[in-house]
């Protein structure tokens, strides 16, 4: 290591030690005849065992930077080899990289990171516009640094590449794991400018949810997973970022740079003011449009070949052989006539929920599909909108979609939004419209239980999570609703009873109510559902699974109150 005072090369003063990694020490240097600070990276060559890749890193690094001319990113100066280690001289940046404001503070505000992004994407932008486009490979936060006049500074290039039209796949699997796109992995082709994509959609996945994908269980879920409150539109842009296929993330920096300028415009608030707008707009045109009594002939003669197209799609799509072919002809139906409800419900019924499961790409296809823009520039969501029954019905499919089948385990948080637009309309059945309130109450919880408000008093409690979840379970619910939707009721109110017994008993949930909700649920699977009709196998089989479950929560029940009842006597006995 340097020493602190030491002179380097004749005209650099070591001052102090300023950061160290795996392979280097990075310290603060004065050239006391510039009178000028820079950063010395050292990397002792007896320091790795696999010195000969970390020195070609650094040859790598050099050979790009020095070629580089952008204010976000360091220059570099001098590169000298001191026989033991290897010295780069470069700019000094002062400031602290964003995992230090991620271990220090948590989750970034969402208005930071897209300016953060911005910025980022237009450092990359530059690197992919070279010849060759230099791709940079390892983005994270770690290595943005953050600097006082809220610019940011990209360092450490020893992973960069130069992109090689004539390669077919990078040789080195280099990256980050968690960050790195799939193609960083040998085999999976060659990384090119929207690896750098991926890894700036992770890198703003860890800075918007404070959840680092380099941890385990090495998966990004939907940012509004971990806070509901932050832009549907910037959850959208990250999904995008990090689909696993390339072809389906934003095929340059320009694209990006675009999305995020106008994140806002794809949150779900934002479409639904402008469809208010566009309706005002439209109604304000009939008049006029009225008076062209010779064009309402071209009108509906062109509506009625669209409805024979429309109609032939969905035809096309009941007889498809494929998922890939039925996909298709619903999205082909849904670009056609967006305003219409039929190919919407297909399209989740019949191809997303068809195994039971909303998976992340297939939520991610649906945000896609509502998102496209045809030619009125508007998108297929705000036109659906223009009908509140069709737009409410989808809303409250959606809602069930995401709260009971999203990643098999379903997401609550996600499916808050949906419910409280079909909470809100007035075309439902009344029934479905108590469901969404509840349902909508109970996937707040999840974001609510065990928080407080500024007074520090508890927002919500278990006694109301209880009522919810009891009253939701009440009835026939073959009869109010089908027999898959009973199970999925049944399996989440048996699961949500074992697993936060603890929590109801101290909310003052007695055992005989618990229990009694165990047998009730026993009785309703032995009678509605062992009399419905449907696919026998497939629902004998998760009836057997729930029934299992109630045994486990009813042993979770008595394990529960037999300690406390044991605590009771116990201090009983001290009393006495």
């Amino acid at each position: 290591m340097l020493e602190i005072g030491s002179i380097v090369d004749g005209k650099y003063k070591i001052l102090n030690k300023i950061g160290q990694g795996g392979m280097s020490v990075v310290y603060l240097a004065m050239n006391e005849r510039a009178n000028k600070q820079w950063a010395i990276k050292e990397v002792r060559k007896d320091g790795s065992r696999d010195y000969e890749v970390v020195r070609q890193g650094l040859i790598a690094e050099t050979d790009i930077l020095k070629r580089l001319n952008h204010p976000n990113l360091p220059s570099i100066v001098d590169v000298i080899d001191c026989g033991d280690s290897f010295l780069i001289v470069m700019d000094y940046i002062e400031g602290r990289p964003l995992d230090h404001w991620l271990k220090n503070e948590g989750a970034q505000p969402q208005e930071k990171v897209v300016e953060w992004a911005k910025q980022i994407c237009d450092v990359l932008g530059y690197l992919h516009s070279r010849k060759p486009p230099i791709i940079y490979r390892d983005l994270k936060p770690a290595n943005v640094m953050l600097r006082p006049d809220g610019q940011i500074e990209i360092i450490d290039f020893g992973t960069a590449r130069e992109f090689k039209e004539t390669s077919i796949e990078d040789t080195s699997c280099l990256g980050t794991q968690g960050y790195a796109a799939p193609e960083q992995y040998g085999g999976h082709g060659q990384t090119d400018g929207r690896t750098d994509i991926y890894t700036l959609g992770a890198t703003m996945y860890h800075l918007l949810t404070g959840h680092n994908p380099s941890l385990p269980p090495y998966e990004m879920y939907p940012i509004r997973q971990w806070n509901p409150m932050l832009s549907s539109g910037l959850e959208q842009i990250v999904l995008r970022c990090t689909q696993k296929n390339p072809e389906d993330r934003y095929q340059s920096c320009a694209e990006l740079m675009y999305a995020l300028e106008h994140y806002t415009e794809l949150d779900v608030e934002y479409r639904k003011k402008q469809s208010r707008k566009w309706r005002a707009f439209l109604a304000s045109c009939i008049l006029s449009v009225l008076s062209l009594g010779g064009c309402l002939g071209f009108y509906f003669a062109e509506r009625s070949a669209t409805q024979s197209s429309y109609e032939s799609h969905l035809r096309a799509a009941s007889m498809s052989s494929t998922e890939e072919e039925m996909l298709q002809n619903y999205q082909n139906a849904i670009n056609l006539s967006p305003e219409r409800l039929d190919a919407y419900e297909g399209l989740l019924t019949n191809v997303f929920l068809a195994d039971d499961n909303f998976s992340q790409e297939e939520a991610a296809k649906m945000t896609e599909i509502l998102g496209y823009r045809g030619d009125s520039n508007r998108t297929n969501e705000s036109i659906l909108q223009s009908d509140n029954s069709a737009y409410d019905s989808f809303s409250f499919q959606m809602g069930l979609a995401y709260y009971y089948y999203y990643e098999d385990v379903g997401n609550k948080p996600m499916s808050r939004t949906w419910f409280q637009t079909a909470a809100d309309s007035a075309t439902l059945d009344t029934s479905q419209v108590e469901r969404a309130k509840r349902l909508g109450r109970i996937a707040g919880y999840y974001t609510s239980l065990n928080s407080s408000d500024r007074a520090g008093d508890s927002t919500v409690t278990y006694q109301d999570y209880w009522n919810d979840l009891t009253s939701l379970s009440e009835g026939n619910l073959v009869k109010m609703d089908n027999v898959k939707t009973a199970l999925v009721v049944y399996k989440e109110l048996v699961y949500q009873i074992g697993q936060n017994a603890l929590n109801f008993k101290s909310a003052g949930v007695t055992e005989s109510e618990l229990t009694e909700r165990l047998e009730y649920t026993r009785a309703r699977l032995e009678t509605d559902i062992e009399s419905a009709g449907g696919n026998r196998e497939e629902t004998e089989e998760l009836r057997e699974s729930i029934l299992q479950n109630i045994q486990w929560a009813q042993n979770e029940v008595e394990v529960v109150f037999s300690a406390r009842s044991y605590e009771e006597a116990e201090e009983a006995e001290q009393g006495e």
